[in-house]
């Protein structure tokens, strides 16, 4: 984290799926801070991976970034966010599979819900999606960072096979789409 952005910076909280595509996602943007996978949402305090993964602790795989407003805008965060998952196939992303793996944006301020409801209403109205958009909107109450091994996962683990068959063709995409919003390499 960059230390004298630290107090102009915002949170914005994401479930878009599997934790480490979204973060691989929101770690290449510039004006991004820092990108922390854990869980949000649900009733269990402190979940592991485990009980969420189980699909009974009402948490969602989550994305918590930290951003830097006059750098990009919340707005722009959500281009990227709907760009980079399908936001119309209920509790699921691709194989992934469970409640945990829902769309959902966690708002943190009226502001952001206005934001959020506008750009799905313009999704909508502009029919960017063949069916129907099924992300929530709800409203932040806490996140739990994930266990350190998901920490950074896709930069320390992109041999493997999940990465290269998932997480890959989001980065290409986020690359062909967004590239003028991406951090040098």
């Amino acid at each position: 984290m960059n230390g004298s952005n630290t107090k102009s910076t915002k949170i914005a909280v994401f479930g878009g799926g599997c934790f480490w595509c979204t973060e691989a996602v929101f770690q290449r943007l510039r004006g991004v801070t820092d990108v922390k996978p854990g869980y949000s949402g649900g009733r269990v305090p402190n979940p592991t991976y485990e009980q969420v993964s189980a699909g009974d602790t009402g948490h969602v795989e989550s994305t918590q970034v930290e951003f830097d407003p006059a750098q990009i805008s919340f707005e722009t965060l959500l281009d990227v966010f709907f760009a980079t998952h399908d936001p119309t196939t209920p509790n699921r992303q691709g194989h992934d599979v469970g409640p945990q793996y829902q769309s959902v944006i966690f708002y943190v301020s009226n502001t952001q819900k206005e934001i959020a409801e506008n750009y799905i209403a313009k999704l909508v109205a502009d029919q960017t999606f063949r069916a129907p958009i099924v992300t929530e909107l709800r409203p932040f109450e806490k996140f739990y960072e994930a266990e350190n091994y998901h920490q950074n996962y896709y930069n320390q683990n992109r041999s493997a096979g999940y990465c290269q068959l998932v997480i890959d063709p989001k980065i290409a995409k986020l690359k062909a789409k967004f590239a003028p919003l991406l951090k040098p390499e």
